[in-house]
Parts: structure tokens; sequence; C-alpha cells
């Protein structure tokens, strides 16, 4: 009978990340061309992938705004990411704080904040160079410094994750296509590449904060991140997005809301967060319904 391998334990874990981070860690100040012009006519999103794919708003589009408003969905997706980091990193910073920095778990969390810094300046550099707000609306800023107030880790740990999977895999599919914006295939490539890591090292953290939650604790938590994760798909795409690309922004974010093309999309890029949630019973049958309406689920 085929047995799947012991999970590794932190120390164990660690050392193979920090391995792979010696291997594979880039700086992107150096390795993108960021000087080369950006073709205005080439999408950084594949079309399908963008909000308002699909309806009556983008079919009155010409392929040169199609293309900026594709620009400008992913720029709001590296601010969002960003916010998610930045909110990473400072809890990172609270966790190891009381760890043995001579330990590979203490060393290889330093290392993550180094890369989650390399990152936010890539993503920052890219939004200088589109034009795009740098950073969140009030309302997020506000809730991501209560979430890292509270420290309460199995919560912060499920948010960051579902963050790292829903960009990753909308990264991923930016990355692979040729057809796409030379930048944004760039930024996409370093981030899915070192994001790898940071999923697994999270994803152990999680598996390993749960462990000791009883059934109410635990459904709390599942109230809540679905709560939290709901609330970050909708700042993934904010209704300001439209205005910056010149459209109405009510009328843009109801035909977004109603489209079936994104819903599919967002659907597809929360999978592998969902699958690892009902595993680990934080995502049940009382939360499910939040992440139903949100369409993060089929």
């Amino acid at each position: 009978m085929h047995r799947s391998a012991a999970p590794l334990d932190r120390e164990q874990l660690a050392e193979r990340l920090l391995r792979a981070s010696a291997r594979h860690s880039h700086d992107p100040l150096t390795e993108i061309a960021w000087d080369a012009p950006i073709d205005p006519y080439l999408p950084a999103m594949p079309p399908h992938r963008c909000s308002l794919y699909g309806t009556a708003l983008w079919d009155r589009l010409d392929p040169r705004e199609q293309a900026a408003l594709s620009t400008r969905q992913f720029a709001g997706l590296l601010t969002w990411t960003m916010w998610g980091e930045l909110m990473l990193m400072q809890g990172l910073i609270r966790h190891v704080y009381d760890e043995d920095p001579a330990t590979r778990h203490a060393q290889y969390a330093l290392t993550e904040i180094a890369d989650e810094c390399r990152h936010s300046i890539m993503f920052a550099r890219y939004l200088t160079l589109t034009g795009h707000p740098t950073l969140v609306g009030p309302t997020a800023r506000r809730l991501g410094r209560w979430l890292v107030r509270t420290n309460n880790v199995p919560l912060l740990l499920g948010i960051t994750l579902f963050v790292e999977e829903f960009i990753e895999a909308a990264q991923r599919e930016i990355m692979r296509d040729e057809t796409l914006q030379p930048l944004a295939r760039s930024v996409s490539r370093i981030h899915v590449i070192e994001e790898a890591r940071h999923i697994g090292y999270a994803s152990a953290e999680l598996r390993s904060s749960c462990r000791s939650l009883g059934p109410a604790r635990r459904a709390a938590l599942a109230q809540a991140l679905a709560l939290g994760c709901t609330f970050m798909v909708h700042e993934a795409v904010p209704p300001r997005m439209y205005a910056l690309a010149r459209l109405d922004r009510r009328a843009a974010h109801r035909a977004a809301t109603a489209n079936p093309h994104w819903h599919r999309a967002t659907t597809t890029w929360s999978r592998k967060a969902v699958d690892l949630f009902r595993d680990l019973g934080i995502l049940d049958r009382g939360s499910e319904p939040l992440w139903r309406r949100a369409h993060l689920i089929d």
C-alpha cells in the first residue's frame, strides 16, 4: 500500500526552504527591464480573466481600452497583494520576535520578510510606471491594522494564505501567456517562483496553529476567515478601478458583480486555498454560504 511521506517538522521544512531560497531568489530591480516601453495594445492579463469580459461594457471598448483596463486590473491586484504582504511582514516580525534566531525556522521567517520587501518594491515600481494608486482604501487599511494588532495567528495566516494562493494562480496564467505585456509577465514570474516557498511555509504554520483549536474556536475562525477573504476579494477589484479606467464606476461594478466569467476566475483562483481550509475544518457548513455568495466556491 502506498503511504504518503510524513510531514516535515518545523526545522526540516525551514532548512529545505532556506536551501530553495538560496537557489531561487531574484532581484527584480536588476532582473526586470523597467525602462522598456509598455505597448498600450498589449493586455496585462488574459482578457477572459478581466472582470468585465463578456459584458456589454467590455464590448464597447476598443482593443486599446480593453488592454488599458486589464492593466488597471492587474495593477489593482498588485496593490491588493502588497497590502496583504505588508500585513504578513508585520505578523512575521511579531512571530519571530519570540523565536530563537539560531533556529532555521526563525531564519526562514526572516528570509521570507526579505523576499516580501523585494516584492513590495517590485509591485510599487509597476504601479508607479502604470500610474495606479499604491494604497488600498481607508477601510481596508483600518482592517489591516486591526488584524495585525489582534495577533490572531490562525486568522492572519489564513487570510495571508488565501491572498498568496489567489494571486499565485492568477499570475501563473499571466507568466505563461506570451501574448501579454512583458512587464506584467516578468513581475508575475518572479513572484510565482518565490511565492511557492511562502505558501509552503504558511500552509505548515496554519496546520500547526489549527491543531489546538476546539470545535467552538474552529467554527469562529471559519466565520472570521470567510468574512475576511470575501472582503479581500472585493478589495482586489474595487469600484475606483473602473473610474481610473474612465468608466462609470457604479455601472462597471454592477456588471462585474453579475458577470459569470469573473465568477469563474475568482472561483478558479481560490480553489487551492479553499481545499486546504476544508481539509482543516475552517471552511465548514456554517461559513460556506459566505464563500458561495462571493463566488469563491462553486
